[in-house]
């Protein structure tokens, strides 16, 4: 056995590198449903916007509606009305199952 390599032409190149030629960006297809919460639908229709982007420009646009589902969530959460301790909860609270043990 030797441990001379075999010469190859420095123009053969990598026929893997050469060859690999990424898709454009393509829509997926997937059906967006409006939920009837403006604020969510705005970030469904820019979800859309990812469909024209190449894979490297998805971060921000995943960012951006992950921001805007957040901000949905704190406003929902800013007009729920508080109890007061002396005000009744409107659900009973939930019993354990630790409770019913026989």
């Amino acid at each position: 056995m030797t441990d001379v390599m075999p010469e190859v032409p420095e123009d053969a190149g990598d026929p893997l590198v050469e060859s690999y030629d990424p898709a454009a960006p393509a829509p997926l297809g997937v059906e967006r449903v409006p939920t009837g919460h403006p604020g969510v639908d705005v970030g469904l229709e820019r979800l859309g916007d990812a469909d024209h982007l190449p894979a490297d420009g998805h971060l921000e646009v995943y960012e951006d509606v992950h921001r805007g589902l957040r901000e949905a969530l704190a406003a929902l959460d800013a007009r729920l009305p508080t109890t007061s301790p002396t005000t009744p909860s409107a659900s009973p609270p939930m019993s354990s199952s630790y409770e019913h043990r026989s």
